[in-house]
């Protein structure tokens, strides 16, 4: 079934009414032909290089997610030991998960290092401990910060001056001092500019910069310019031109490996790209307030659900799954949170009414990751369409599940 509107935003091998009656609502569906089609996007941008994905799974860590990215030949990327944890249960090797911690306790790094995944070192006190641990016994990247500003908004931009992430360029020969002190065994170098660039010229500058300190470490394997790219929300939005992007960035990348003096690897590490556009949250609408200052759609979901658009002002294009044909109106949609708790402001829709089922669209990446039980509200159950199967990869939860770590009961 396919369900669109005028500004042909679409939901493809779903039938939305069919999932919230069987599971319930709200309900986060993700399509597997979806990632299965962005990974294959980026592959294609990238011919004759020697490219490896590795899927930033802070994005969404679900089991049957992270299963689906390995079957199709994706590695992995994680920033926590439970992440870790998690890559290992659904089957990775440890030697195809990168670990790139900010600022962490070290002995999580130990733990990751134990488990045999490889570590990307986000400090110059981190590179000194690791150093002084493992010498040249076992192998690192290290995150370099470029330096440079890029991103949709200052909350997702990670690379320039200010930002926590990484070792600052300009401390290259301090760098390069606490690696030749522990003869550190440095295999790649890695960076991330932010999340949401649009242009090429951004990735370019990185790449140049990445490059050009590479020429330091005579040993390299990898240079990974992370992730970021840019996906559609907004009707007639831009996006990343992948296949100019590869082009550009596999001429430096050929021309670089020619003068390094050997063919390396280049990595890339994108969350949102490889899942948003698969996903979608399915809700209700509970009241319909007509005020003489706006019109509201309450839903049966808030921010404990899907916090972007409350956090960094992110917007979702909203399908009126019930009444796609309806007259046009404009509307607030709002949540059920206790707070200020608003998905969309001024959003014209078919006509809404009480009990109709409503779509988020761009919901597979930061949903239900960041999702939590304020206002004591459990969470959403999640399931995967994939090769014709629907299935529930998540059940909801229940209040048991909120109370069963309390002590005093």
């Amino acid at each position: 079934m396919q369900l669109s509107d005028q500004n042909t935003y679409s939901i493809q091998n779903i039938d939305p009414h069919h999932f919230t009656e069987k599971f319930g609502s709200p309900l986060y569906v993700y399509d597997g032909a979806t990632i299965r089609r962005k990974v294959q996007e980026l592959q294609h941008a990238f011919p004759g290089i020697n490219m490896k994905i590795k899927y930033a799974c802070k994005a969404n860590t679900n089991l049957s997610i992270l299963r689906l990215m390995r079957e199709i030949g994706v590695e992995l990327d994680v920033v926590s030991p439970g992440e870790l944890e998690m890559g290992l249960i659904a089957g990775y090797s440890a030697s195809q998960i990168t670990f790139t911690p900010s600022g962490v306790p070290f002995e999580e790094v130990r733990e990751a290092v134990d488990a045999g995944a490889i570590v990307n070192v986000d400090s110059i006190p981190l590179l000194e401990w690791f150093g002084q641990t493992y010498g040249n016994t076992k192998p690192c990247l290290i995150r370099i910060k470029p330096n440079v500003a890029a991103g949709g908004n200052a909350k997702i931009m990670t690379a320039h001056a200010d930002s926590k992430f990484g070792i600052s360029v300009l401390l290259l020969d301090q760098i390069l001092e606490v690696v030749k002190k522990y003869d550190i065994k440095i295999i790649g170098l890695h960076q991330h500019t932010g999340s949401d660039i649009k242009d090429a010229e951004p990735f370019l500058k990185v790449a140049d910069i990445l490059f050009e300190t590479a020429k330091h470490f005579p040993d390299l394997e990898i240079v990974d310019l992370g992730g970021g790219f840019k996906v559609s929300y907004l009707p007639g939005d831009q996006i990343t031109d992948m296949d100019l992007l590869g082009r550009k960035i596999s001429e430096r990348f050929k021309k670089f490996c020619s003068e390094y003096g050997r063919e390396l690897q280049l990595w890339f590490e994108p969350g949102k790209f490889l899942v948003s556009e698969s996903g979608y949250l399915l809700v209700n609408a509970t009241v319909v307030k007509e005020d003489p200052a706006r019109n509201f759609v309450h839903v049966n979901s808030g921010l404990n659900h899907l916090i972007r658009p409350m956090m960094y002002g992110s917007y979702h294009h909203i399908l009126n799954v019930s009444n796609p044909a309806g007259e046009p109106k404009t509307y607030n949609v709002v949540g059920y949170i206790c707070e200020t708790d608003t998905f969309a402001t001024d959003r014209t829709l078919p006509e809404v009414k009480a009990g109709d089922l409503l779509a988020f669209l761009n919901a597979g990446a930061y949903g239900f990751t960041m999702s939590s039980n304020y206002n004591a509200r459990q969470r959403p159950a999640e399931i995967l369409v994939d090769q014709a199967e629907a299935k529930l990869i998540r059940r909801r939860e229940t209040l048991e599940d909120l109370l069963k770590t309390q002590t005093d009961l």
